[in-house]
């Protein structure tokens, strides 16, 4: 049925009230919003009855695709028992379980404690809160500094956005952050551990692959490198896998490719499914127990959320975790990855493809001029290229100009060929 909603007294009510993340809202303001009313698998609808490839999975959320059965009656069992209950002071059997399945996929005595919380940011800021407790209790409290990479994204509460290097998130905090050194690879990281000794404590990476800055995959080795790095240096590894996480890169964690533990590891985003908002931060006895004593030692990690562990996200997100085994999602997914690649090399014909990045089912195209020279930003090519796209049946949203393509795991091989054909129409349509 087409237009039940009254999408033009939705869009304009929107325009009145809503104030959309990451949007300049002049320009949503003087437009038309897409209206989204429902989804099926990696489809969803918009108000006036129109279907479209979740190209970026809901931003990089949705695992399992929409309206999942499986989820749905997991919400649906949990919904009859409670919604909510506080996490301070008391525990509940999904949390539990959640937590037991989730170190179970680590070795035995590696990571063992999960904290939950809300997303991305509070998941990374859960864990340097944890590892700047953790020195000042073993008597270093100047181990307060942290290492990231150029062009980290790993949020934007306060303390994961100190360690962001993308100017444009960023540079209105200056002034207003951690103690961070940035640096652009293993090496550079070495000369800044050895040149500031007794003043780093963690070390921050996004695994395999940065998101943000582009969807830029990260050498081979690399991660077993920085690990050994940290052991050496005793510093703390914490891994943002809030976008690689839960089979994105081909594994169910981006670091289990280079069989790498480390001493935190963030999850968010695709915990639930995309069904809801969740968070987990896991981490060691060694970290867990330096926090243990009588109340009166203030050993007391004093942080966390109202939602903390909140059932119906639990609950989901086990029932997210059940399908991967069930399903057998990462062994289904593996031809879908090399039918991915295939169909992307196709996009190498086009003038203006510079460069196709991919890790696994992430993949970002990046457009340039025929002669390698990048668009001015003012241009903004591709936001262009992306709404075009959505007149083809592709919905996804770029990082600048490099197009993000990340459908749900459930994607079928026609669909990734209809994707990327709509994005082939569309830089053809806006470039020529």
């Amino acid at each position: 049925m087409r237009d039940v909603w009254d999408t033009d007294a939705l869009r304009a009510a929107d325009r009145s009230h809503l104030w959309h993340p990451f949007t300049p809202m002049q320009e949503w303001c003087a437009g038309d919003p897409l209206v989204l009313a429902r989804g099926r698998g990696a489809m969803l609808c918009d108000t006036e009855g129109r279907w479209y490839l979740d190209g970026n999975s809901s931003i990089w959320t949705n695992i399992h695709g929409h309206n999942h059965p499986v989820l749905n009656a997991a919400l649906r069992a949990q919904l009859e028992q409670v919604a909510h209950v506080s996490f301070l002071g008391t525990t509940h059997e999904p949390a539990i379980r959640l937590a037991h399945k989730l170190v179970s996929n680590f070795p035995p005595d590696s990571l063992t404690r999960v904290f939950f919380s809300d997303d991305g940011s509070t998941a990374l800021e859960a864990a340097m809160k944890m590892a700047v407790q953790f020195r000042q209790l073993q008597g270093e409290p100047l181990r307060t500094g942290f290492v990231a990479f150029d062009g980290a994204y790993h949020g934007d509460t306060l303390g994961a956005a100190s360690l962001g290097g993308i100017g444009l998130f960023h540079r209105p905090l200056e002034g207003h952050r951690f103690p961070v050194w940035r640096v652009p690879s293993v090496e550079a990281l070495r000369r800044t551990l050895r040149e500031n000794a007794g003043r780093i404590g963690a070390v921050v990476l996004e695994p395999l692959i940065q998101g943000a800055a582009g969807m830029r995959p990260w050498r081979a080795g690399m991660l077993r490198e920085l690990r050994q790095v940290c052991d050496r240096e005793d510093v703390f590894l914490i891994l943002d896998e809030v976008m690689t996480g839960f089979g994105r890169t081909g594994r169910l964690f981006a670091c289990q490719h280079e069989e790498v533990v480390p001493d935190f590891l963030c999850l968010a985003k695709g915990l639930t499914g995309g069904y809801l908002p969740l968070a987990a931060t896991l981490t060691t006895s060694r970290v867990f127990e330096a926090f243990l004593g009588p109340v009166e030692a203030g050993r007391t990690f004093y942080y966390g959320h109202s939602y903390s562990g909140n059932p119906l996200g639990c609950a989901v997100a086990l029932a997210s975790l059940e399908i991967f085994e069930t399903e057998r999602v990462l062994e289904r997914l593996q031809p879908l990855i090399a039918h991915l690649d295939c169909r992307l090399g196709s996009l190498q014909v086009l003038p203006q493809v510079h460069e196709i990045r991919r890790c696994g089912f992430v993949a970002g195209i990046e457009l340039r001029h025929p002669g390698g020279v990048a668009f001015d930003w003012s241009e903004r090519v591709g936001a262009r290229v992306c709404m075009a796209a959505r007149g083809h049946g592709l919905l996804t949203r770029p990082i600048l100009d490099t197009i993000v393509f990340m459908p749900p795991l459930c994607v079928t091989g026609s669909q990734i060929d209809a994707g990327v054909e709509a994005l082939a129409l569309a830089i053809r349509e806006v470039l020529g």
